[in-house]
């Protein structure tokens, strides 16, 4: 017996629906979505809980839905958080980014320049690998710095533009150490010059890109004398061959 009413409960509710709403109503009227205020305050449940994934799909879900919504530029700014505590830095510099486009004017600009500073930095993957997204980063801190002198990140965004600038350096150096190891020299001696004539604030690596600059032109010299008198008198191999 206990089964049977355990089977006939829900069918009990779903009548009683039925009766109260009407079988067409419940049948054809379309859920309802949630609002604007439903959305936010269920994004913010879910950042409080660290749930950044969700909720980011919920302050996403306001933005598309509410464009106009009193909500809504809260919840453009709480996606561009919610992705960078998420760790997906490249989503939350784009929703940063985004925001910086439609609220140029927003009181929490510094807070966001700041921002797509720090997301650029932390968007660094592999030295082997192209870093644009570091670079971009740095001109966002600098131009935090140029329009908000005074602001709370400004002092703050000094270390990250020389953490961002020494994954740059290391960056230029790993290529120009790769054409030395090839005696690709002309190559590694124009990477050393441009690390040395553009990282000046980064004492180590200019020093150390100085020297590789100024060996690797003497080897390219070297390497280009031998080849001109190869080309006139051909190789010592050559010459022994011939006796």
């Amino acid at each position: 017996m206990n089964h049977v009413r355990a089977r006939l409960l829900p069918l009990l509710l779903f009548v009683t629906l039925l009766g109260g709403c009407g079988i067409i109503d419940y049948m054809y009227l379309p859920v309802p979505e949630d609002t604007a205020q439903e959305l936010w305050e269920a994004g913010v449940d879910h950042m409080n809980q660290t749930d950044y994934y969700r909720a980011a799909r919920y302050f996403t879900q306001l933005k598309d839905r509410y464009p106009f919504s009193p909500y809504t530029v809260q919840a453009e700014l709480a996606l561009g958080d919610a992705l960078f505590l998420n760790g997906d830095y490249e989503a939350a510099m784009d929703a940063y980014l985004e925001f910086e486009m439609l609220h140029p004017r927003h009181e929490e600009m510094p807070y966001v320049l700041f921002q797509i500073g720090v997301s650029g930095y932390k968007a660094f993957t592999t030295i082997d690998r192209p870093q644009p997204l570091v670079a971009e980063g740095i001109q966002y801190l600098r131009r935090l710095q140029e329009t908000y002198p005074d602001s709370a990140y400004a002092e703050e965004a000094t270390e990250y533009i020389r953490l961002s600038r020494e994954i740059l350096a290391k960056r230029e150096l790993f290529v120009a150490d790769f054409y030395w190891k090839r005696e690709r020299f002309n190559g590694a001696w124009s990477r050393y010059t441009y690390v040395a004539e553009n990282f000046g604030d980064l004492p180590e690596y200019a020093e150390y890109a100085r020297r590789q600059a100024e060996l690797s032109y003497l080897r390219f010299q070297q390497q280009a004398s031998e080849n001109v008198l190869r080309r006139q008198h051909g190789s010592w191999r050559d010459y022994f061959q011939w006796l």
